[in-house]
């Protein structure tokens, strides 16, 4: 008789409980290490780095909380990770386009940075350096001023090239990522001006002048340009620049004078950052 009258009590009181526990208010606390995603497009590959940005909190970081010599999260949490779109080389190597867990060996005066395979780990518990994909030996950097919460980022942006960067407390360290944009961009412009309709004039001739390319070429395909827009100051004012690097001085200058006499008809605030721009290009040049 006991038996029978406890259990529907004990299924009474777990319903109940259960109606509590699903009534109960739904609390939302801020992470200790809040969640970060950075997302950059470097030439033609775009980077994206996932991490949790740790702070400092009064605590002596680097050689206490992150011991020195030892394998680290860089981050907390899960593992941090970098997700590349195309191939690149990480710190002069080679690394397919993927994603990565990242890790570092903090030391005195250097860092081990590594791009790993493995990326479900729980931080650097399970890090396999039979699995490392990369890494890259560089010399840390002391601060002026100290980074209170971890950055981890992308900096020195060019067409080629960045330096993914890791601050925090007053250590840096920076890793040079390189990426093949003239392999893949240089086919892709030759089809385009072998093909029918538009033609990228301006952007070709730019991207060889920029990469240090066959700046006859890009003379060529800036003149082309500006033939279908004679009124392109723009245009005149980059042919300047190329006739420039050419050493044709003469040129360059009839060049900027044009460009600079089509920008002063114009409106608005491009006629002024022309005319500032071809001010400037004559100024060097009569020097």
């Amino acid at each position: 008789m006991l038996k029978s009258f406890v259990v529907p009590v004990l299924l009474a009181g777990l319903t109940a409980a259960a109606a509590a526990a699903q009534n109960a208010p739904k609390i939302e606390f801020p992470a200790a290490s809040p969640p970060c995603k950075v997302e950059q497009r470097v030439g033609l590959t775009d980077v994206t780095i996932s991490y949790a940005r740790p702070s400092a909190k009064g605590r002596k970081i680097f050689g206490e909380l992150v011991p020195h010599g030892e394998v680290w999260r860089t981050g907390a949490n899960s593992n941090t990770t970098v997700t590349f779109s195309t191939p690149v080389k990480f710190g002069g190597r080679d690394v397919p386009a993927g994603t990565y867990s990242l890790h570092t060996i903090p030391g005195t005066a250097e860092w081990t940075v590594i791009l790993n395979d493995a990326v479900d780990g729980w931080g650097s518990y399970a890090y396999d350096a039979k699995k490392d994909r990369a890494r890259a030996v560089v010399k840390s950097a002391t601060l002026a001023e100290p980074v209170e919460t971890l950055e981890i980022g992308l900096q020195d942006l060019r067409d080629t090239s960045a330096t993914l960067c890791i601050a925090w407390e007053r250590t840096r360290v920076a890793v040079k990522l390189e990426v093949d944009v003239k392999g893949v961009l240089l086919p892709q412009i030759e089809a385009a001006m072998k093909g029918d309709g538009p033609k990228p004039y301006l952007q070709a001739a730019m991207f060889y002048y920029e990469h240090g390319l066959d700046l006859k070429q890009a003379l060529a395909w800036m003149e082309a340009g500006i033939a279908e827009r004679p009124d392109a100051f723009w245009m005149t004012y980059r042919k300047g620049l190329i006739l420039e690097k050419l050493g044709d001085k003469a040129g360059a200058v009839a060049a900027a004078e044009q460009s600079l006499e089509l920008a002063r008809k114009a409106q608005g605030g491009i006629k002024d950052e022309y005319v500032r721009l071809n001010e400037a290009l004559l100024a060097r040049l009569r020097k």
